[in-house]
């Protein structure tokens, strides 16, 4: 099973959102942090957004942020939904199959089993399992400019209490 760089970059935006939640980021930090394009972004984003996986705001003040809880996006959906009308092999394709096994191939059968196994072990996993306390991610995603997360913060927060008493 090959992941697209749409779905790959699509991640990336979701965890993005999630590791700054209740917080409108925009397409050019975003693409900066997630290492793409502002234009193959923002078809990206338009996806995600009429999937209900995000909220767009546009405007001056404008941005993207999670569409629901990221306990309620569940991985194994995104990449269903992102990768609508991607086949595995020729022989999945209703249009342009070429291949004379088709009717008979096993090999056909055996692929999708494992495609259905890959999916199914991603609808165990929803983005808050990926982004929660995962303190190595909010550094990598957090935006130009800051140089702290929520985690050091609220580390911080005992030993600043310390130090004003």
């Amino acid at each position: 099973m090959r992941i697209t760089k749409r779905s790959n970059i699509a991640m990336r935006v979701l965890m993005y959102c999630a590791v700054q939640p209740g917080r409108l980021a925009t397409k050019a930090e975003v693409a900066a942090r997630c290492k793409t394009s502002e234009s193959h972004l923002a078809q990206i984003i338009n996806q995600l957004a009429q999937l209900g996986y995000l909220e767009t705001q546009r405007g001056r003040n404008g941005g993207v942020t999670l569409g629901r809880p990221a306990g309620e996006i569940v991985i194994g959906d995104v990449f269903r939904d992102i990768e609508a009308g991607y086949t595995a092999a020729e022989c999945f394709a209703d249009v342009d199959n070429s291949c004379p096994l088709t009717e008979a191939c096993r090999l056909r059968e055996a692929i999708a089993a494992a495609a259905e196994a890959f999916f199914a072990h991603l609808d165990t996993i929803t983005l808050d399992a990926l982004v929660c306390d995962n303190i190595a991610l909010e550094r990598i995603l957090a935006p130009a400019g800051c140089g702290t997360t929520r985690m050091d913060v609220a580390a911080a927060k005992p030993a600043l209490r310390h130090f004003s008493s």
